[in-house]
């Protein structure tokens, strides 16, 4: 178990809605603040997400769209505690998340592999949990964007897309930079040619909208089995496993979402286990002894092997979009 305090609402000064709070949180289980938060962040020019000082005693920023409303929330290691601020309508509905977002309520017993490689993997690093942001468009949006282009593309067009539409977080988080993601009823009435410019294709804008407009039902898919949450993602049209995938590991906390069609994922992991790069139908194989934890293995093999060396040229960005 681990000891909560109370969350102590604290004014800074800045305004009747930005009211900051502060709750110290001492988790029962190591916590590396850049681990399990490096899934949130969209490229390293993200305007959701910023980074003050370096190594453990960095302060993480988070930019959010809380039910409650805008949140800033500030997260950084305390000695064995973390301590998190927040500002804004949301900031209380974010400072109780804390736990949750940090992997408290991911449960990785029973996830003890015989295979030798992660058993080193486990003594130097240690099981690996998922956090859970609890905020399903948060996570589907940018995992849209990202769909069929290349990385470079995908953080340019999530981080355009934020800018424009989206607005300035509360409180400090505005001194540091810190936007927060656009409103479901902004995305809905984004124009056809506003996308184009950011540029996002029509395919993939639609998507967004899509998804915009039913986004109250796909808050309703947090707390449910992974399959069920898959099957009501890739309802929508435009959106398939690994979207689905991207969506159940960062606001489910799902262990067992693998991106499945993701363009490095099997060549890394086949790559960290054999020296050879794999296809998804490999990758499947190998995975199926673990069903459970699955996204937990790859996490793991992430956090010893890395990447694999990229050897080829780079998958060079479209240029007959707009913007």
């Amino acid at each position: 178990m681990s000891a909560v305090n109370p969350i102590a609402p604290t004014s800074v000064g800045y305004g009747r809605d930005m009211v900051g709070g502060t709750r110290i949180w001492q988790p029962g289980f190591p916590v590396r603040l850049a681990g399990v938060l490096a899934g949130l962040r969209r490229g390293s020019g993200d305007p959701t997400y910023r980074i003050e000082g370096r190594g453990t005693g960095a302060r993480h920023w988070r930019g959010m769209r809380t039910p409650a409303g805008p949140a800033s929330l500030a997260l950084r290691v305390r000695g064995t505690a973390i301590e998190a601020n927040a500002w804004g309508p949301g900031a209380d509905w974010a400072l109780a998340g804390v736990p949750r977002l940090l992997g408290a309520e991911d449960d990785p017993d029973g996830f003890a592999p015989r295979d030798p490689v992660l058993r080193e993997a486990i003594r130097r690093r240690g099981v690996p949990r998922l956090g859970a942001t609890g905020l399903v468009l948060e996570a589907l949006v940018p995992a849209i964007v990202e769909q069929r282009v290349t990385g470079q593309e995908a953080f340019a067009g999530y981080r355009r897309l934020v800018r424009r539409f989206g607005e300035r977080a509360p409180g400090p988080g505005a001194d540091v930079g810190l936007w927060v993601p656009p409103a479901a009823e902004t995305l809905r009435a984004i124009p056809s040619w506003d996308w184009l410019r950011l540029p996002v294709d029509p395919a993939r804008s639609k998507a967004v909208v899509l998804a915009a407009r039913v986004a109250p039902r796909l808050e309703q898919t947090l707390g449910l089995p992974g399959e069920e949450v898959e099957r009501r993602l890739t309802s929508i049209p435009g959106i398939g496993e690994w979207t689905a995938a991207e969506v159940r590991q960062r606001a489910h906390g799902d262990p067992d979402a693998v991106s499945f069609g993701d363009y490095h994922v099997a060549k890394d992991i086949g790559w960290a286990l054999t020296g050879r790069p794999w296809d998804d139908d490999r990758l499947r194989d190998y995975l199926a002894a673990y069903r459970g934890h699955r996204q937990r293995v790859v996490m793991l093999l992430y956090a010893v092997a890395g990447h694999r060396p990229r050897r080829g040229p780079r998958l060079a960005p479209r240029t007959h979009l707009p913007g």
